[in-house]
């Protein structure tokens, strides 16, 4: 089952060992026609945006103001209405997709790690890459060289272990962190 969220923080649980963990809400969302294969269309709030497009879906499905988004996943629905969230309470694993922190346009000390120069007066060589080709042949700089350039707002998955799960406020707790910054949103999927 695949579920919507969005990432509220990270915490830790007090007790001895005190663990890490996330917590993300999981988004209430309506189950707009159930398609073949488990999977289901879906329709979410996120902003304010509407157009002629999203009125006319509003319209079809019977969907209220709200609802302005709308996203194919797997889900345990056989029939239209709310996204059933039961299988969260007896889930032990998740699969959680978020894209990570945007950081622009990013020097090689930075983005790769490099150690970087002398920070003495007159060194010259503070922040830059160095040398980055070869001799006269191949004359070029090679694929891959690890250069400056954009860092980040990449899509990563990781695997999070289930400590609990809130029905009344949909809050559910991971073990350990997840990619994104605090009101990102993402998918998670049930794997065990």
């Amino acid at each position: 089952m695949e579920f919507l969220v969005e990432k509220i923080g990270m915490s830790r649980t007090i007790g001895k060992p005190s663990i890490p963990v996330t917590l993300v809400k999981v988004k209430t969302a309506k189950v707009c026609e159930v398609l073949e294969g488990g999977k289901a269309l879906v329709a979410y709030h996120q902003g304010k945006n509407l157009n002629k497009s999203i009125a006319g879906q509003q319209k079809k499905y019977n969907l209220d103001k709200e609802y302005n988004k709308f996203a194919t996943l797997e889900v345990s629905n056989t029939e239209a209405g709310d996204l059933d969230l039961s299988s969260l309470d007896s889930a032990k694993k998740a699969k959680v997709s978020f894209n990570t922190k945007g950081r622009g346009y990013s020097g090689v000390m930075k983005r790769w790690n490099f150690q970087g120069g002398p920070g003495a007066h007159g060194s010259r060589f503070h922040r830059a890459p160095g040398s980055i080709g070869n001799r006269e042949w191949p004359g070029r700089v090679q694929p891959g060289k690890k250069m400056s350039g954009h860092y980040g707002n990449e899509k990563v998955t990781v695997q999070n272990e289930i400590i609990s799960f809130d029905k009344e406020h949909n809050i559910l707790v991971l073990k350990g962190s997840i990619p994104g910054f605090n009101g990102a949103f993402g998918k998670l999927k049930i794997v065990g």
